[in-house]
């Protein structure tokens, strides 16, 4: 199976380093010296890693053959990609792999459906999963354990407790916003009636 492990973006330096988003909770494993990675577009690989170190909070790899800051920035935007055995499991019991989480259904622990998860995005602070409701519409889940309840691969189900605001977000705005509505008609009938009796 074959599993998207990074992006490369901008060029670091002069000596043919990359920045890479980091798609991989096992960058160490997949990202390190000696990897072979296919590419998307293919023209572009396979590449395979020579150095890696992380700067600045940010994982900067250069690949063999690329030694320069033009080679490096022709290989900007380019996808990673690792072949994985899909029976593999991460080293810790609570971790998961991307292909593992996506397409889950995302329901609250009484059941209530929220939709699936469609992509995850990897950021610095967190993992986030994107989740596509049945209306079309997406709501960002961060991926901590305050939220994420449990993952069942069994049942192919996510249980989330969500802080309020984080999954109704929009009833809320919109709920706050006719309130005031209200407090400002309610204040108005009441100016109108003293007028009257004025």
């Amino acid at each position: 199976m074959q599993l998207v492990v990074a992006r490369i973006g901008r060029a670091h330096g002069i000596k043919g380093e990359v920045t890479v988003e980091v798609r991989t909770d096992e960058p160490e494993l997949r990202l390190g010296p000696g990897a072979v990675l296919e590419t998307e577009p293919a023209s572009a690989g396979p590449l395979t890693i020579e150095t890696g170190r992380v700067h600045s909070g940010r994982l900067l790899l250069r690949f063999e053959g690329v030694k320069d800051r033009t080679g490096a920035e022709a290989l900007r935007n380019i996808l990673l990609i690792a072949e994985v055995d899909p029976t593999e499991l991460p080293e810790e019991e609570d971790e998961y792999y991307d292909h593992q989480l996506m397409d889950l259904d995302v329901v609250l622990e009484d059941g209530t459906e929220i939709g699936r998860i469609t992509e995850i995005s990897h950021l610095p602070s967190q993992d986030l999963f994107i989740v596509e409701r049945p209306d079309g519409t997406e709501v960002m889940i961060p991926f901590v354990e305050e939220i994420v309840a449990e993952i069942d691969l069994e049942e192919q189900r996510c249980v989330i407790t969500p802080p309020p605001g984080l999954i109704d977000d929009h009833a809320e705005i919109a709920s706050a916003r006719d309130a005031e509505a209200g407090t400002d008609a309610d204040a108005e009938a009441g100016a109108e009636a003293g007028a009257e009796e004025a």
